[in-house]
């Protein structure tokens, strides 16, 4: 008995078990649309892009020095694959009573200043951000368009290390975009998100 009570402790105490992760989506899913407001005022939805073939998509924010980090990495993301069909849309789940520095005039003053080539979203009611299940930033997603349907066939990091782009020595997103677009199997789909904790509304 004791042996189960302790296995219990540890399981609900496990990382893993986040609970925003649990009723998230897994790769194989399929991925419901949203219609959130950009940072130029307009309501954007993956429904928008009639060319795409996919979405590469990033919670991301401006405060966490991991999106800071990845920042660029993102930017190029999308300079890379917007043109093959597969655009970046990013997505900001901060609350910014915890944040200020992750409001949206502040959101507005970032892609201004880093000259974002995307969507830069609001998640004001948090909601898109708990379906899909992310819980840090950045986090990211591949969704592939199939039959007006958007599937998850990549969830976690960009690459493996968030300090310096030129010294990650596995790049995920851009392994599995290229296997992606040669027709193959993506080999590594699920990897664990490296950065801050997303910033949840207090409950009430």
């Amino acid at each position: 008995m004791k042996t189960v009570i302790g296995f219990l402790i540890v399981l609900l105490s496990s990382p893993m078990l986040n609970s925003n992760e649990i009723s998230g989506y897994d790769v194989g899913d399929y991925a419901s649309d949203f219609k959130m407001k950009n940072v130029d005022g307009r309501m954007v939805s993956m429904a928008d892009y009639k060319e795409a073939q996919g979405f590469i998509i990033s919670f991301t924010c401006n405060t966490c020095p991991y999106s800071v980090m990845y920042e660029k990495r993102i930017i190029d993301l999308d300079k890379k694959y917007a043109s093959k069909g597969y655009p970046v849309i990013a997505i900001n789940p901060n609350d910014p009573s915890q944040k200020p520095g992750d409001s949206f005039a502040k959101m507005a003053e970032r892609a201004r200043e880093k000259n974002y080539t995307f969507p830069y979203l609001v998640d004001e009611t948090q909601e898109v951000t708990k379906r899909f299940g992310a819980t840090n930033t950045p986090h990211m997603y591949i969704l592939k368009k199939t039959n007006n349907k958007y599937k998850v066939v990549y969830i976690g990091t960009i690459d493996n290390n968030p300090k310096a782009a030129e010294k990650a020595s596995v790049h995920y997103i851009d392994d599995a975009m290229e296997a992606l677009l040669s027709g193959k199997k993506i080999e590594v789909y699920k990897t664990k998100a490296i950065g801050c904790t997303i910033k949840w509304k207090a409950s009430s």
